[in-house]
C-alpha cells in the first residue's frame, strides 16, 4: 500500500515546534511520510496557537486556508493541534466542517490511532482529556538546522491571572534530567551546535521531581557535552531566579551569557493583580546580582501593558523603570482580555487605543535605548554562528546577545566562502537599531 505523506504547519511559540517535531517523529514510518511541500501533502496538521487574540486570529485564518486543500488539493484528512484546538475544540470543529479531528496538548501520543480510526469509520474524532500528560521521550526528532529547542518541562502552577497555559498545557511537570541530556546528545550527534532550553517556566525545573530547584544542576551536566557550542535559556521566572542558578551560568563556559525574565510589570499593585511571585524591589535586586556577578550577561524581557486598572501612575512607573535599567532587549505586549481567566471580568478594563500608545511610547524607548547599545559594541569583537547567505558577499549571524527570530542579527562583508553553522571572529564596524554589521577578524586587520 501507497505510504500517505504527511504536513504539519506550526503556529505559534517555541514550545510549538517542538511538538510539532515529536508528532512527525511518531508517525507510523510504515504507513506514513514527511511531505515536502504542503500541496502534496494527504494530511495536514495544523499546529495551533491560542495564547493571545492576535494569535488566535492567525489560527483561524490558517485553518480555513488550509480547508481548501481538502477540495483542491491532495488533502484527505485535517487535523488540529495545540493550544486553540484545546481550548476550543467543541466550537472548531462544529464551525469549520472541514476540520476531521482535534487532537489536545496532552493527546500528541495518540496521533497514530487518530488517524487509524478516520480510516475505519469517517467520524469527527475530538481527543483533549489527558492535558497533564507526560512529555513523550526517545522520540528521534528529525530536523536539524543550526538550533534545537529543547523542552525540559511541560505546564505551569503559576496562574497569572491573564494566562490561559495552566488550562490548556495541565500542571508543571518536569522532563527527568537523564531523558534530557540524552536527547541533547542525539541532537548534538546530529550536528546541532546550540541548544535553547524552553519551558512555560524554566526557573521552576525540577522542584517536583528532585524537591529543589534544578535548572542549574542541569545546566552544569549539559555543559559537559563535548560537540555541544551554546546552551540558551528561555522564558526564567524572576521569583525562583536563585544563586546558584546565577554560578552556573556565570562559571559554566557553554552557557551563553543571555538571559530571557519575562517580568510583565514592575509597579507592585499591577504585579499583585496579576498574580506574579515577585516584587520590584525582587526584580532590581536581580538584574543587579545578574550585572554585578556576570558583566556581560544580556538580558532580555517583556511587559504587558493596559492591564486592568493599569493607571498613569502605574505606566509612567514602568517607563521610568524601563528607561532606568535600559535592558538589552525588550518586548511589550498589549494586554489582552482572554475569557477563562481571573483578569477578563477584573472592573477597570483599558481602552485599546491607551494600551496601544502605552505599548508604542516603550517601544520607542527602547528603540533609543537599543541604538545606544548598539553603538558601544563598535570595535568590539564577537564569536558569530554564520546562518544564512544573504547574497553579495553577506552573511547573517548571531551572536550569543541574540536567540534566533526574536532579536537581532550581523550582517557580515566578506570575500571569503563561509559555511552555515560556522563560527567566526567578527569585528564590529556599524549598527542599526537592532542591528549590527561587521567584518571578519582576519580580513579587517588587512
Amino acid at each position: 500500500m501507497k505510504k500517505r505523506s504527511v504536513y504539519v504547519v506550526t503556529l505559534g511559540c517555541s514550545k510549538n515546534e517542538v511538538d510539532s517535531e515529536l508528532m512527525l517523529g511518531i508517525l507510523d514510518k510504515d504507513k506514513f511520510i514527511i511531505a515536502e511541500e504542503l500541496e502534496d501533502a494527504n494530511i495536514i496538521i495544523v499546529n495551533t496557537c491560542g495564547f493571545i487574540e492576535a494569535a488566535k486570529e492567525e489560527s483561524i485564518e490558517t485553518i480555513w486556508e488550509m480547508t481548501k486543500y481538502k477540495h483542491e488539493g491532495n488533502c484527505e484528512y485535517l487535523l488540529l493541534a495545540g493550544c486553540l484546538a484545546q481550548r476550543y475544540s467543541n466550537e472548531l470543529i462544529e464551525e469549520i466542517e472541514d476540520i476531521d479531528a482535534i487532537i489536545g496538548t496532552g493527546n500528541i501520543k495518540e496521533l497514530n490511532d487518530t488517524l487509524k480510526e478516520l480510516d475505519l469509520n469517517k467520524n469527527k474524532i475530538v481527543k483533549i482529556d489527558n492535558v497533564n500528560d507526560f512529555y513523550i521521550e526517545n522520540v528521534e526528532r528529525i530536523n536539524f538546522n543550526t538550533t534545537a529547542y529543547v523542552r525540559i518541562s511541560e505546564g505551569c502552577d503559576n496562574h497569572c491571572t491573564y494566562c490561559i497555559i495552566p488550562k490548556l498545557r495541565g500542571k508543571h511537570r518536569s522532563r527527568r534530567m537523564d531523558d534530557i541530556i540524552n536527547e541533547v546528545n542525539y541532537l548534538v550527534d546530529n550536528g546541532i551546535k546550540e541548544v535553547i532550553l524552553i519551558a512555560q517556566n524554566t526557573s521552576d525545573y525540577g522542584i517536583d521531581l528532585y524537591g529543589e530547584y534544578s535548572l542549574y544542576k542541569l545546566l552544569n551536566r549539559l555543559n559537559k557535552i563535548s560537540e555541544l557550542k551554546w546552551i540558551r535559556i528561555l522564558y526564567l521566572y524572576p521569583d525562583n531566579f536563585s544563586d546558584d542558578l546565577i554560578k552556573s551560568i556565570r562559571d559554566n563556559d557553554k552557557v551563553v551569557k543571555y538571559v530571557d525574565i519575562p517580568l510583565q510589570h514592575i509597579s507592585d499593585d499591577v504585579l499583585k493583580r496579576m498574580n506574579r511571585r515577585t516584587s520590584k524591589q525582587n526584580v532590581e535586586e536581580l538584574i543587579r546580582k545578574l550585572r554585578n556577578e556576570i558583566p556581560e550577561i544580556v538580558i532580555r524581557t517583556t511587559f504587558i501593558v493596559g492591564f486592568p486598572g493599569e493607571t498613569n501612575d502605574n505606566f509612567n512607573e514602568l517607563y521610568d523603570f524601563v528607561k532606568n535599567i535600559r535592558f538589552d532587549r525588550l518586548g511589550v505586549f498589549t494586554y489582552s482580555q482572554e475569557e477563562d481567566t481571573s483578569a477578563y471580568s477584573m472592573p477597570n478594563q483599558i481602552d485599546e487605543s491607551i494600551k496601544e500608545e502605552r505599548r508604542d511610547r516603550l517601544m520607542e524607548l527602547q528603540k533609543d535605548i537599543s541604538e545606544d547599545l548598539m553603538m558601544s559594541k563598535l570595535g568590539n569583537v564577537y564569536e558569530v554562528i554564520i546562518e544564512e547567505y544573504a547574497g553579495d558577499n553577506t552573511y547573517i549571524g548571531r551572536t550569543y546577545m541574540d536567540s534566533p527570530e526574536i532579536d537581532g542579527v550581523v550582517y557580515i562583508n566578506t570575500n571569503e566562502k563561509l559555511e552555515i553553522d560556522e563560527f567566526v571572529e567578527v569585528e564590529i564596524t556599524e549598527y542599526l537599531e537592532y542591528d549590527l554589521i561587521g567584518v571578519l577578524v582576519n580580513e579587517s586587520s588587512k
